[in-house]
């Protein structure tokens, strides 16, 4: 970007209706996926606000990136599940977390 740069981009932002906003003291943003977690400390994070939605710019130098422990389970246990109790794969897959396994528990446990 040319000199003037944090000027020319204010404007642009006012043209696309967006209003930029810096947070302060933020200790840490935290990024969760399937299979992961990223740890962002101490990040500078820019919230620019339009009319529909907010975007967040996150800038850090130190990231920690954990593994989840993800359980996975059988596709037909998760049916089971979901036909005996009559519920979502997110609530059959909550309750077979919550029972260990347990198909019979997590359909109990989801019926009483």
């Amino acid at each position: 970007m040319s000199r003037g740069g944090n000027r020319e981009m204010r404007r642009m932002l006012d043209k696309m209706g967006l209003d930029m906003t810096t947070l302060e003291n933020v200790e840490e943003v935290i990024i969760k996926t399937d299979k992961k977690e990223l740890y962002l400390v101490k990040p500078q994070v820019i919230e620019m606000k339009g009319k529909d939605s907010t975007i967040f710019q996150v800038v850090a130098s130190d990231i920690e990136e954990k593994q989840r422990d993800v359980p996975s389970y059988k596709e037909e246990d998760l049916i089971l599940v979901m036909q005996q109790a009559n519920v979502s794969k997110e609530k059959a897959v909550h309750a077979l977390t919550e029972s260990k396994g347990d198909i019979a528990q997590a359909i109990l446990s989801l019926t009483t």
